[in-house]
């Protein structure tokens, strides 16, 4: 069991505060011991003005949280517990540059990233707001430069097509936010990713692109990853190669000769603080945009980790993200908690997993565009709120963080929503949905977007409120099957609607989540910042690795199990 840090003040156990006990007999209010639930949503929406009670503005968003199973007490007692255990002071503290996330002394400052360039912020005598604004010049500088011709490859031909090279934040984040904004991508550039050391992700990914007119941005603060830099070598020796072939670069070129070195400088830029070692792989440090320890890198996709966005898009609608960003930030800071939707929402999730029992979380958006918006979120919320230990190095008193997963509607409805429906689970799903489409078609008199519309409304109408067993029967369905049919309803959602997935009001978004997950945090006592736990598999896979080789002294090291499946992989690998 944790041990707590001496030079670590502890946090406040929530199961030891007045509102925990309270928020646990409102349980049993909600569930018997046997799993039935006592009360239901279709009881609570006897309550007077319900939705308008529990509907609140944040931003653009329209955030209804009517359906989830609370009453006026519960979400008291919530807020009640928010204060116990100190959220405010903590959330001050992060917006301030305390240093927040203990076991790696570091201020927490993603916020930073999108203060406006008349703000102050000074954190250890450094002016972070000129910092960050330095930076961004910087990126919108080479992003407008590719965009207009003005950088071209070695060849002189532009570019027409941006390799992401990243894994982890320096990948999740750029992806998703591309697909999310592919309305706002100039027609003249398209952008690609590879984050899987797997050697087909680079080579699919790469496969029928030309040379000549690609650029690579190699992401990674460190210039370390192993994943980015093996992906990085592979593309630049890719590069190099074909390059040959057109004859842009003679046969006799070799890797280090001055010429391919000039064609990786105009082919490759680096995210990255390591200019030594960008140097060593060929990139030009002036091409190098750096950010700053206290920038966690699933919170970096508004940091210089989002230069392909900004290509891809242009400076001024990746200015709009940022604007969207600061805005939800400004509503964390300053709304009150019984109307602070991402406190809110965050401490729902709380009651959830340590009250009602929920064990994952469903965000199920009504947009293909982010069709990728639940793949990010399983990192930023689960790499943060994943941990068995406080800040304080003391083991928790509590379940802590939850599954998150998700996919599109209505392809969600054809795969899981039975589950969700009819299972013995309980799923709090996040239903997000736009007004106005990016793509507004028609199918002869249907308006496709209302149909999809029409969908999301139903859904969640359908898993808070069911069906009965009579309305099964008044439908004529033979009794044998009546069972099968009921739905019993009582599901929790949140309905998110916004008027249109613009650069703003994605920012919006995922910065709810970001304050979403750093109010749960605060409430478990945890670091939500630090991620020790991706790193022993890191370390492992070096020490293995030679094995698979035929290194047999590595081999005999491992236990029984790795070592048969190394004999079986050394038995069938062709090579």
């Amino acid at each position: 069991m944790g041990q707590p840090r001496a030079d670590v003040p502890a946090p406040i156990d929530p199961t030891t505060t007045a509102a925990w006990a309270r928020l646990g007999e409102l349980a049993a209010r909600y569930r018997s011991d046997d799993g039935t639930w006592t009360t239901t949503l279709t009881g609570l929406f006897t309550e007077p003005d319900r939705v308008e009670a529990h509907t609140h503005p944040a931003g653009d968003l329209h955030v209804d949280l009517s359906k989830n199973l609370v009453d006026a007490g519960v979400l008291a007692e919530l807020v009640a517990l928010a204060r116990e255990v100190g959220l405010e002071g903590h959330r001050d503290a992060m917006f301030a540059g305390e240093r927040i996330n203990v076991t790696e002394d570091r201020a927490v400052l993603h916020t930073a990233l999108r203060l406006p360039r008349d703000a102050e912020l000074h954190v250890d005598g450094q002016d972070v707001v000129a910092d960050v604004h330095e930076v961004l010049d910087r990126v919108y500088a080479f992003a407008t430069q590719v965009r207009t011709g003005a950088w071209r490859g070695f060849s002189g031909e532009r570019i027409r097509t941006v390799v992401n090279i990243g894994i982890g934040g320096s990948d999740l984040g750029p992806v998703m936010a591309y697909e999310a904004l592919t309305p706002y991508v100039d027609d003249a550039l398209t952008c690609r990713f590879i984050s899987n050391v797997d050697p087909t992700d680079a080579a699919q990914t790469l496969a029928g692109l030309d040379p000549a007119s690609t650029l690579f941005i190699v992401s990674s603060k460190t210039f370390t990853t192993l994943e980015t830099l093996t992906n990085a070598r592979l593309s630049r020796t890719w590069l190099l190669d074909g390059l040959r072939e057109a004859g842009v670069l003679g046969a006799d070129d070799g890797d280090d000769s001055p010429a391919a070195r000039e064609a990786v400088a105009r082919h490759f830029v680096a995210v990255s603080t390591a200019l030594d070692k960008v140097a060593d792989f060929g990139i030009d440090p002036a091409n190098a945009f750096g950010f700053w320890d206290w920038v966690g890198g699933r919170y970096s996709l508004d940091s210089a980790i989002g230069t392909s966005l900004a290509i891809a898009v242009g400076p001024e609608r990746f200015a709009e993200l940022l604007d969207g960003f600061h805005t939800m930030d400004e509503h964390f800071r300053t709304a009150p908690l019984p109307q602070n939707v991402p406190a809110l929402m965050g401490l729902l999730n709380v009651w959830y997993v340590n009250f009602l029992g929920a064990h994952t979380h469903a965000v199920l958006p009504y947009a293909q565009s982010l069709h990728r918006f639940p793949a990010y979120l399983q990192q930023l919320t689960m790499e943060s709120n994943g941990k068995g230990v406080r800040r304080d190095g003391a083991s928790v008193r509590t379940d802590t963080g939850e599954v998150f997963w998700g996919e599109p509607g209505t392809n969600g409805q054809h795969a899981f929503y039975q589950l969700l429906h009819q299972g013995t689970r309980i799923v709090p799903a996040d239903f997000i949905a736009f007004v106005n489409p990016a793509h507004p078609l028609r199918d002869g008199e249907t308006d496709v977007h209302e149909l999809l519309l029409a969908n999301f409304l139903a859904q969640t109408r359908a898993l808070a409120f069911g069906k009965s067993a009579e309305e099964v029967r008044a439908e004529g369905t033979a009794e044998a099957v009546v069972p099968a049919r009921v739905f019993p309803g009582n599901r929790p959602t949140t309905s998110i609607l916004a008027p249109a997935l613009t650069p703003a009001v994605l920012g919006q978004l995922i910065a709810l989540y970001e304050h979403i997950t750093f109010t749960q945090g605060v409430v478990w006592g945890i670091d939500s910042f630090d991620q020790w736990g991706v790193e022993l598999g890191k370390q492992l896979a070096k020490q293995i690795a030679p094995a698979l080789s035929g290194d047999d002294a590595v081999l005999d090291a491992q236990d029984p199990s790795t070592q048969s499946l190394v004999r079986y992989y050394r038995e069938h690998r062709e090579r």
